[in-house]
């Protein structure tokens, strides 16, 4: 059910892809606390999904609503959507495979799955969604924002993940494109992490390569999931005149070679 005239003139609303479970969870809780609709999209997890918008709601009534779908069916996802909000303020790309594709064994199969979240789906949702991304509701005051979350792979290639990485850079030249040719209504950025903790099996990450890392990283420690939140809160509610920029967030990572 759509939001009334006054309250979509006063409530900013940001759609999500990937948000049900880790940062798209922590983005989700951040934006819904600075008053944002938040519009939770979710594929496979569909009890951390209705797990966070129970949260959201208790907090604040008819503030979050879920959209699921596969990231490739952008018809069905722009219905849904479209069901929940006239407007749309802040787009956040999130929603991404990745997997090591190492040179022998890749197949087709990679390729697509790793070109359909990182880049393919980026690009035709925000498509799909430019009538509410640039409606007379949301651009009256100032632009709608598009973050997508990209990789600092993208430029420096990780071993054994030559798809994902070529993937990211695609989607890095997608958020540079996009920016010059959505200009002035939309703005578009992208965020770049570094390394963001370590892998939820800490056991497969020897202490030695946690040394070397960490001595790689002029911050001297790990990114964490606020780190990239709190990014995407002032890309999407800071000045408006940012566009077209890659903020890098890994604490100085990209200073050695």
């Amino acid at each position: 059910m759509k939001n009334s005239d006054q309250t979509a003139k006063t409530t900013l609303t940001v759609l999500i892809t990937g948000a049900a479970q880790r940062l798209g969870a922590a983005m989700s809780r951040a934006f819904h606390s600075k008053g944002f609709k938040v519009i939770v999209h979710y594929h496979r997890s569909s009890e951390a999904a209705e797990s966070l918008l129970t949260e959201l709601n208790s907090i604040r009534p008819e503030s979050a609503f879920p959209c699921q779908g596969k990231l490739s069916d952008i018809d069905q996802l722009v219905a849904q959507i479209s069901d929940i909000t006239d407007r749309l303020d802040v787009l956040i790309n999130n929603a991404s495979a990745f997997y090591p594709t190492q040179i022998g064994n890749t197949t087709e199969e990679h390729w697509n799955e790793l070109f359909e979240s990182n880049a393919k789906a980026p690009l035709f949702l925000t498509q799909a969604l430019l009538p509410l991304l640039t409606s007379e509701e949301t651009t009256s005051h100032q632009p709608s924002c598009v973050i997508n979350m990209l990789d600092i792979h993208a430029q420096r290639p990780l071993k054994d993940h030559t798809i994902y990485c070529m993937a990211k850079a695609a989607n890095q030249m997608m958020t540079l494109s996009l920016a010059k040719d959505l200009a002035p209504k939309i703005r578009v950025n992208g965020i770049a992490p570094g390394a963001i903790l370590w892998p939820d099996q800490e056991g497969d990450v020897s202490e030695s390569y946690k040394q070397q890392t960490l001595e790689k990283i002029p911050a001297a420690r790990m990114g964490s999931m606020e780190d990239i939140v709190e990014t995407a809160l002032f890309l999407a509610t800071g000045p408006s005149y940012i566009t077209g920029e890659i903020i890098s967030v890994d604490g100085g990572r990209r200073l050695y070679s």
